[in-house]
């Protein structure tokens, strides 16, 4: 994703209950560390295995960290829920029903100089079938085992975005999907 497109794009400031309180442009909110609203899905097979994303080395951040399955941000306007399925479909070809797991407020400092506070809407997803990343978004996919998540986490953590980490440290429980039937 060139810096141009993201320059453009917007994203929702909130305050600390999710409250609108504005707009700015995607790089600059990123830039000066203001609190904005964002959403992570987490996918998972119906035997659990997670499917990762490993993130493009272009992206404007974290670019080559493997992660979870999609993040990103809703339009100003746009429910939450709507621009998560929104950005799967664009990122990993995925079409799946979404469940809310859990809503998270994190602080940040990453690569390029740049601030992640964010206030996350974590959804989840159980799903088996294709995956068609688009390649300028993702340059990798794999499903893996939460043991092996958990071996290479422990042994590899820079490999990882900082809020994958996070999500896996403070919220694995939220984490367990209910299963297919």
């Amino acid at each position: 994703m060139t810096s141009g497109v993201v320059d453009e794009e917007r994203v929702v400031l909130v305050d600390s209950e999710d409250r609108p309180i504005g707009t700015a442009p995607k790089l600059a909110a990123h830039r000066e560390g203001r609190l904005h609203r964002a959403f992570s899905v987490v996918v998972r097979d119906p035997a659990g295995r997670f499917l990762l994303q490993k993130r493009h080395r272009a992206k404007y951040h974290s670019g080559g960290l493997w992660t979870n399955t999609c993040c990103s941000h809703p339009r100003p306007g746009e429910p939450v829920l709507d621009a998560a399925r929104r950005r799967l479909r664009e990122e990993m070809g995925i079409d799946a029903e979404l469940e809310p797991l859990l809503t998270t407020i994190y602080r940040a400092e990453l690569d390029n100089g740049l601030v992640e506070h964010e206030l996350v809407h974590v959804f989840g997803a159980v799903y088996e079938g294709p995956v068609r990343p688009d390649p300028e978004e993702a340059e990798g996919f794999a499903w893996v085992t939460p043991e092996e998540l958990e071996a290479d986490l422990r042994a590899r953590p820079e490999r990882y975005s900082y809020w994958f980490r996070l999500y896996l440290r403070e919220h694995r429980p939220a984490l367990e999907l209910r299963r297919a039937a």
